[in-house]
């Protein structure tokens, strides 16, 4: 597939700048696949698209704080974007200024980070703190918003889902940014209930596939969980021939990972006692067929992303080109603060 397909033109105002309130106020657009019929809802209308016996599964990785400001010995501005740790004193970061081989940060001078590993054709660098960053990092870091979302936020709890609670993620699964508890509560009440998996988001999430060809992208390695009790409720839906229904495209991607064998794991995994953890690269493109997820709800995405490949394989090309259409003449706002999608 040819990733000018996954191109579209989007009127730089309708890129959501703002999270709007309550959560669950924003707009819903619902597409069925079978029919190719589209509804204009919003998300509190959720508990009306599902039926008792269906299984909600969400990611509940945590935003850090981890954009960090320092300098150099000599003075100069340095900058780390946090991407993905490696063991408890070395990460995976983006350093921004020149020649950085050491930062240090003037209101805890008892943290300091040396660069480890340079390659002069990628900006990704093995960094090694003196000391774990974690008790340090609601005081030196902040929120790292998408380079899209220009407007300050003044509430960083509004890039946060209520439910997150495994800390990791360079950037929110932002789907699940429309649940309210009060909505969580009644979905329950309807006896829908919800499962957890984990993958922390890394901002190659923002990438555009950079091929020519889809398929010939190579997509990034996330790290992801599915635990034990999520295998047994997902086995347990589909006995009763009930949906799973994924919490936005990261949720998917761990799904069908794990459904496909492709997470490199340490040790020979057993979903029925201990689930899964370790790597994925696994790389979902339109013809792709779906083993576990029934609907997925999720936001709009950018163009030539991995994201809205993603969405073309689990709806089809030409009806995600139409919802896409149908979103912009309807004025929807766009990426990680704005409207959401419900495919069934």
């Amino acid at each position: 597939m040819l990733t000018s397909e996954l191109d579209y033109d989007l009127p730089s105002e309708l890129i959501a700048q703002h999270p709007i309130e309550p959560r669950d106020a924003s707009r819903l657009m619902v597409i069925y696949r079978n029919t190719g019929a589209i509804e204009h809802r919003h998300f509190y209308d959720l508990p009306h698209y599902l039926q008792a016996g269906d299984l909600l599964v969400a990611n509940h990785s945590r935003v850090i704080p981890a954009r960090l400001m320092g300098r150099k010995p000599t003075g100069g501005k340095a900058e780390l974007l946090l991407l993905r740790k490696l063991d408890q004193t070395q990460w995976l970061a983006l350093v921004g200024g020149r020649n950085v081989k050491q930062i240090i940060f003037d209101q805890t001078p008892e943290v300091t980070v040396t660069v480890l590993a340079a390659d002069s054709n990628n900006p990704e660098r093995v960094i090694q703190f003196s000391q774990p960053i974690e008790p340090f990092l609601e005081q030196l870091g902040t929120m790292p918003l998408p380079p899209y979302i220009q407007s300050r936020l003044n509430d960083p709890g509004r890039y946060q889902t209520v439910y997150a609670a495994v800390a990791g993620s360079a950037a929110a699964p932002t789907a699940g940014l429309h649940f309210t508890p009060t909505l969580i509560d009644t979905l329950h009440k309807k006896a829908v209930d919800m499962a957890w998996v984990t993958l922390h988001v890394g901002l190659d999430t923002f990438k555009p596939i950079d091929e020519a060809v889809v398929e010939q992208h190579a997509i990034h390695s996330e790290w992801v969980e599915l635990p034990a009790p999520t295998f047994g409720a997902i086995t347990k839906t589909k006995a009763q021939q009930r949906r799973v229904v994924a919490i936005g495209s990261t949720s998917v991607r761990v799904l069908e990972a794990v459904a496909n064998g492709a997470v490199e794991t340490q040790v020979s995994p057993n979903l029925d006692t201990r689930g899964i953890a370790g790597f994925t690269r696994f790389y979902i493109t339109p013809g792709y067929q779906f083993k576990t997820v029934d609907a997925i709800i999720t936001n709009f995405h950018l163009p030539r992303s991995t994201l809205l490949a993603m969405m073309g394989a689990f709806m089809g090309v030409e009806l995600m080109k139409t919802a896409y259409a149908e979103a912009i003449r309807e004025r929807y706002r766009f990426y990680s603060f704005g409207d959401a999608m419900l495919i069934l």
